[in-house]
């Protein structure tokens, strides 16, 4: 049977529409059936059930009408007896529809023009699926593009098969692109949106120049080297930490590359961005002494729970190791995820000899002695009146100046001043009214116990409730900067397991669970931090067999 002019213009018209979208041909097929359904309705009653089909070899198209079987008609546009249902199909039953042949549909002018809006509306869904479905799992990736236009300081790119944005933020400071330039950027946000699918890129992300490494040392892409973190001041300065998992291989060389050739092939995409690339090191105080290159460092001291360093530097290195405006530490601190406190060496002096001069003072104070002992304990290293009560004896005999006599009295009059502190706090926290079951709890001192009173927690049930973190506080990073937040014990020398540990002494000791449902609980918490959540999106079927009339 030969096709029609129209029913192959139909066909040729879906195919063109498929390629020039980049969209699957049955679903422009499917577009127009919608089309010509909701021009039918039209023409037939918007209550009628039509279904149109479009074959999809020869473009013939058949309309039918779909009656759903009833005991008792109430709309004979819609409905159908189940005695009339089953002189067509005697299998019909109620619930089920039957499908009615209805006569070609002549468009007029206003009909076209709604299936038209159908079509198109269609389309552009289904491109925007499309659309999206390619680049959700692009992120992550460098992508090329041309730019189409720029737009309130946003630069719109042309991907081919995609339009993304780079926002005015994401773009490195003083860099202008033109309609028809090209561009490389990174991908790092796909999002579905009412108006389309919204592709962001980003020239200033930190992995943007991760990715251009990778491009670039062969290494890298290999995975012989591995980029551990990357710090950056856009269009300004970057550091970039980098570890080699083969001995032979210095990776901060073949980074450089030969009279660096790899380097410069990135400074040179990412505007003279300057880059200094640092060797790795799982020991954090190297690490960092290697982040503040190139300034010297003479002494770092530690803080781990509050992820916390002190960095002393030699004078004339102070404001190398800051950097302009602050630069060179922001980016250590944020390439190695520290928080660092920069000092010169006099600077440390001063800070030791007033610390020196405020444990000679407590000695004297505490003690009853005069400035010389003080300084001499303070000079021994004994940092507390615990320590100095506590030690054996022979370690305060054998001080310069001192004999077991001397060294009986000091512990004496120590231990008198722990005796009477302790009185104090224990009158304090009777007042605060915490109870003594407190006591109970392992590692609980009445200086803790006085501590959480003024916080307002008094009971076992109080304590029952609190958090580690309650205790003895936390740190969030945002922005690279670490910001700290004291809890009730901040500053007593305990740390988070003992806190957690009293937490759940506390609840144990307040009846809320038994040691063996802690167990269980914390094992089932470790399952389910292993088990991976699938959610299923379900399409519910029609109800109701359609059957042909």
């Amino acid at each position: 049977m030969a096709i029609s002019a129209n029913r192959l213009e139909l066909l040729q018209i879906a195919d063109a529409v498929a390629r020039e979208k980049s969209i699957d041909r049955n679903i422009v097929i499917t577009a127009m059936e919608d089309a010509i359904q909701k021009a039918a309705r039209s023409r037939y009653g918007t209550e009628t059930e039509v279904r149109a089909e479009i074959n999809a070899k020869t473009g013939e198209i058949r309309l039918q009408r779909l009656l759903q079987v009833v005991e008792a008609v109430e709309n004979v546009s819609t409905e159908i007896s189940l005695d009339d249902a089953r002189a067509r199909n005697p299998e019909a039953n109620i619930g089920d529809f039957i499908a009615e042949p209805l006569p070609p549909l002549d468009f007029g002018r206003i009909a076209a023009q709604s299936a038209k809006q159908v079509i198109v509306q269609k389309v552009r869904e289904a491109e925007r699926d499309r659309q999206y479905e390619e680049f959700k799992d692009r992120v992550g990736e460098v992508v090329n593009g041309v730019v189409k236009r720029a737009e309130y300081g946003n630069v719109i790119v042309d991907l081919g098969r995609g339009e993304g944005i780079v926002r005015r933020d994401e773009l490195i400071p003083r860099e202008a692109f033109r309609t028809g330039d090209r561009i490389r950027a990174y991908i790092y946000d796909v999002r579905r949106e009412q108006r389309g699918p919204q592709i962001f890129l980003s020239r200033t992300h930190p992995q943007f120049m991760a990715k251009l490494f990778a491009q670039e040392v062969p290494e890298i892409y290999d995975g012989v080297i591995e980029i551990k973190s990357v710090a950056r001041d856009p269009g300004s300065r970057a550091k970039i930490a980098v570890i080699s998992k083969d001995s032979s291989i210095d990776p901060v060389g073949a980074c450089v590359g030969m009279r660096g050739s790899r380097v410069q092939a990135v400074v040179g995409e990412l505007q003279g961005e300057k880059i200094d690339i640092i060797p790795w090191n799982e020991d954090p105080a190297t690490f960092i002494v290697n982040a503040l290159q190139p300034a010297e460092v003479a002494k770092v001291v530690l803080d781990e729970d509050a992820e916390r360093i002190e960095v002393v530097v030699p004078d004339e290195q102070l404001s190398l190791a800051i950097g302009r405006r602050g630069q060179n530490v922001r980016l250590a601190s944020q390439l190695t995820g520290w928080a660092i406190d920069i000092m010169t060496e006099q600077e440390e002096s001063e800070r030791r000899q007033k610390e020196f001069q405020e444990r000679s003072q407590l000695f004297m104070d505490a003690l009853n002695v005069d400035e010389m002992v003080g300084q001499l304990l303070a000079t021994e290293g004994f940092t507390s009146v615990e320590e100095v009560a506590y030690v054996e004896l022979d370690e305060i005999a054998m001080i310069e100046g001192f004999d077991e006599e001397t060294a009986e009295e000091i512990q004496a009059r120590a231990r008198d001043y722990l005796e009477e502190l302790e009185a104090n706090l224990d009158k304090e926290r009777t007042e605060l009214g915490v109870s003594d079951d407190l006591r109970s709890i392992d590692g609980m001192t009445t200086a803790m116990m006085v501590a959480l009173g003024k916080d307002g927690i008094k009971t076992m049930e109080d304590l029952a409730g609190c958090a580690a973190d309650d205790l003895v506080g936390w740190t969030e990073r945002k922005d690279g900067e670490t910001k700290r937040f004291e809890g009730s014990l901040s500053g007593m020398d305990l740390s988070r397991a003992e806190a957690e540990a009293m937490v759940m002494a506390a609840r144990v000791a307040a009846g809320w669970v038994t040691e063996e449902e802690l167990a269980a609980m914390s094992a089932e918490a470790e399952a389910e931090d292993a088990e991976e959540v699938e959610e299923a999106e379900t399409e519910a079927a029609p109800a109701g067999a359609i059957l042909n009339g």
